[in-house]
């Protein structure tokens, strides 16, 4: 996965990725030394539509904050959570060599 990549090469260390239970889905969990970060991941062709971001609506923001509390009452940490969101734009699908990669940090609360 891209985005797991890029995260390790920015020093964060990916804790799960796809985790899943009842609520929903996370993409990406991964951690560095003061967050532990829910990471959803978008990825698009192109921006041609609309940023892939934006698709992370008020609808999915719920399910993810339902989901990583699930998660948060069964793996305790004293890391600080955050939610963050990569766009992944690739043309060629997962075949680009090259992505453009988008990090928004602390995306919403």
């Amino acid at each position: 996965m891209q985005a797991a990549v890029y995260l390790q090469k920015k020093h964060y260390k990916i804790v799960t990725a796809n985790y899943r239970c009842r609520y929903g889905e996370i993409d990406l969990i991964a951690e560095n030394r003061k967050y532990l970060v829910f990471v959803e991941v978008k990825l698009r062709k192109n921006d041609r539509f609309a940023n892939a971001y934006e698709f992370v609506d008020q609808y999915k923001q719920e399910r993810l904050r339902t989901t990583a509390a699930l998660y948060l009452a069964q793996n305790p940490t004293k890391l600080q959570p955050r939610f963050d969101v990569i766009e992944v734009y690739a043309p060629n699908g997962t075949a680009t060599e090259k992505p453009q990669i988008y990090h928004m940090e602390g995306a919403f609360e």
